[in-house]
């Protein structure tokens, strides 16, 4: 068992970890009917505290392939990212290591109950502009991978909800979140009138407010104009709290509202 031999465990735990896994069934209920009970021979139970700790340490082999090629990863939950750095004329060999690494888990995958999504699996170039222009690698072609025959280049990425740029400028994201403060906005505006002002204050920072502090960590240096349209959907989000006009100067409400 992986859990003794990688990770030493024994004796007691080891038994504690097996009553939790072994012996479970599950069935559907619709229409107020039971289905017939089925053993579940794969798997965690759903939503449990131990899940998502065993299922990395069943994960964790991964990590060895990446570290093996000289690659670095990390995953959250069964999203896993793989790194490597190289100057602009090394990047046929850094693709060619890449590729190796996704054939490599792709086959771990296969040897371990698991299955690489294909339509999931993208590579982005990170860079300036002027760097990124000199890249000649258009495609990564994989040799023996069941899943797919290429990875396709992208210039963006979702990466748990925040929209990676090859260059890093965070436009496409910063675009992202300030179309949906508008339009939760827009909802707003329309049963503004029916609302107190503590209830819609509540709901601009329920469906606008916790988009923008959502990881804004990562917008540290990014451009004025960004950020300018971000305070845009801010400035109006305020307005709407405040009943304030929209050529009111916005200062004041800013701070009365904190």
């Amino acid at each position: 068992m992986r859990l003794q031999s990688r990770f030493g465990l024994d004796g007691a735990v080891l038994a504690w970890i097996r009553s939790f896994l072994f012996d479970r069934t599950q069935c559907v209920c619709f229409g107020g009917h039971l289905s017939a009970e089925i053993a579940l021979i794969f798997g965690v139970p759903q939503g449990s505290v131990l899940g998502p700790l065993l299922f990395r340490l069943y994960m964790a082999e991964l990590f060895d392939i990446i570290a093996s090629l000289g690659l670095t990863g990390h995953s959250y939950a069964d999203d896993t990212q793989v790194y490597i750095s190289a100057p602009v004329v090394e990047s046929q060999q850094a693709a060619t290591r890449l590729a190796e690494c996704i054939e490599q888990l792709d086959r771990w995958m296969g040897q371990n109950g698991l299955k690489l999504n294909a339509k999931k699996t993208q590579l982005m170039w990170l860079g300036s502009r002027q760097q990124l222009a000199k890249l000649t690698v258009s495609q990564l072609p994989l040799a023996t991978t069941t899943s797919s025959s290429k990875v396709d280049i992208v210039s963006t990425a979702n990466d748990l909800g925040v929209i990676l740029d090859s260059q890093l400028t965070m436009a496409r994201h910063i675009s992202s979140v300030c179309r949906a403060g508008f339009f939760q906005l827009h909802q707003l505006q329309s049963v503004r009138r029916s609302l107190m002002t503590e209830a819609t204050r509540a709901l601009v920072q329920a469906f606008i407010s916790c988009r923008q502090d959502y990881c804004n960590s990562l917008l540290v240096g990014v451009a004025d104009v960004y950020l300018r349209r971000l305070q845009s959907v801010q400035n109006a989000a305020a307005c709407l709290v405040s009943r304030a006009h929209r050529h009111d100067h916005i200062m004041p409400v800013l701070v009365g509202l904190h």
